[in-house]
């Protein structure tokens, strides 16, 4: 079985029934919502839509709410401002007037407060590049250096600019309400730029009776100076290579993605790495080669999950984008891995139990790896330590936390409704794995759980062969 998971994001080219129930035959594991784009009506279409095809298909598929955060953009320009290097361009706040003949409003009205003369700005995915000259009381003057035509409601970002933006604006907080209510499985948070912002969103989700899982995008610079902080705060975290490629030099970005891979199985807290895998994709039939060789350094580090973006949401070829992520991923997967988990630290008595567990099933051959977990603790806490051939085989008697653990590495999650007796809910689940085919005779399955021992029940690592 393929360990590393695949999240798709739904769209247009993909919000059919027929065509999500093609992306989940292929190997879509997790489906992702861009609330920058999708509207509320839309959500509650999409996400009944979801539940039902996995039933049908009897597949654990997760989905993630994905917040717009808060973006900073141009306005709106009638024509595109043709940019020559040198020109002026000048950014306005609070409705000024302009006063150069290139110009353009900001939606950020403290804007002018938090760049200096001398910073960089960057403009459309940073296919604009500025330096600012000039600094008055409702508008910045900039330097253009990097030419290209500027149109409506373009992205700005501010390399190592501190901004003074909230954690989740207006627009979030409604999304995110709307998520709770529709029961989403993960809401990941845009633009995180300290452990506070993270904390903020769980607060939220608290408020709104949601247990949903919350993921931290590391977009900007300031994210990646305050990482273990926000990995520590967070549950999942996602390295968003779009914005982040931006904010830090290119040639620093593959260094700060194996960094967070390194620090997030060191933390034990799963990690996505996301944008622009198939770029390519999105309007050609078969990738670059280069796209190939991203995908595999991903799934080489053991990354938890690869996520595909505007492949899948408008692309042409959104199906065959998730059969060359399995394809990929599955191939690499049998070469093995970067060998991180080495590295997890172990802070209690059930990771250690976990842990021994795991040495076990590497030992062995044709072994599989059998968790009984009520909230999924002890599941990621397996998938964490990476074992080497072996399926980790998630019990748990909560949907919810099934669907949840669709996103971890080499977890494969089953419903299962727990007995008193744990013997008898181990042999529940032996037989469910028999009937399944997913287990043959002769497989050793190294069982982690708990048992009755003088009254008390105490975790366990338990070794059994299918006869």
């Amino acid at each position: 079985m393929r360990k590393t998971k695949i999240i798709c994001t739904l769209g247009p080219a993909t919000e059919k029934p027929e065509t999500i129930r093609q992306m989940i035959s292929r190997g879509a594991d997790v489906f992702r919502l861009n609330m920058s784009h999708a509207q509320h009506d839309w959500v509650r279409e999409i996400v009944p839509r979801i539940r039902k095809i996995a039933a049908e298909l009897k597949r654990p598929i997760g989905i993630l709410l994905d917040t717009q955060g808060p973006a900073i953009r141009t306005g709106p320009v009638k024509t595109p401002i043709e940019l020559k290097k040198g020109d002026a361009l000048e950014f306005t706040v609070r409705g000024a007037k302009k006063m150069e003949k290139k110009s353009v409003a900001v939606n950020y009205d403290k804007f002018v407060d938090d760049v200096n003369v001398g910073d960089s700005i960057l403009v459309d995915n940073g296919l604009i590049k500025l330096q600012v000259v000039e600094k008055k009381k409702n508008r910045v003057i900039c330097k253009v250096i990097t030419p290209a035509p500027l149109g409506s409601r373009r992205h700005i970002n501010l390399p190592g600019v501190h901004v003074s933006l909230p954690a989740l604006t207006k627009k979030d907080i409604a999304d995110v309400t709307l998520g709770a209510q529709l029961g989403v499985d993960f809401v990941a948070l845009s633009f995180v730029r300290k452990a506070s912002d993270v904390m903020e969103l769980r607060n939220l989700l608290a408020r709104k009776k949601s247990k949903a899982c919350v993921l931290a995008k590391i977009e900007d610079q300031s994210a990646v100076q305050s990482i273990e902080d926000i990995i520590q705060a967070a549950d999942l975290v996602m390295i968003a290579r779009g914005d982040l490629g931006i904010e830090v030099p290119m040639e620093e970005l593959p260094i700060i993605q194996r960094r967070i891979v390194k620090s997030c199985i060191r933390l034990g807290k799963p990690v996505v790495v996301a944008t622009h895998m198939l770029e390519s994709m999105i309007k050609n039939r078969v990738p670059t080669r280069a796209e190939i060789t991203d995908v595999a350094n991903a799934v080489f580090e053991q990354a938890d999950a690869i996520m595909l973006s505007g492949e899948t949401s408008t692309g042409l070829f959104p199906v065959e984008c998730v059969e060359v992520l399995n394809r990929v991923a599955t191939r690499i997967e049998r070469s093995g891995g970067a060998g991180y988990a080495q590295d997890a630290i172990l802070e209690d008595n059930r990771q250690k139990t976990v842990a021994s567990a795991v040495v076990l099933a590497n030992s062995l051959t044709r072994s599989k790896l059998v968790v009984f977990t009520r909230h999924g603790t002890m599941a990621r806490n397996t998938s964490n330590l990476r074992p080497e051939h072996s399926t980790i085989f998630a019990f748990t008697p909560d949907d919810e936390v099934r669907q949840q653990l669709s996103i971890c590495w080499g977890v494969c999650p089953v419903l299962i409704n727990f007995c008193d007796d744990p013997n008898e809910t181990i042999e529940m689940a032996a037989k469910d794995l028999r009937q399944q085919k997913l287990v043959t005779v002769g497989d050793n399955l190294v069982v982690i759980s708990d048992v009755q021992a003088r009254g008390e029940r105490v975790d366990c690592v338990l070794l059994r062969t299918i006869k």
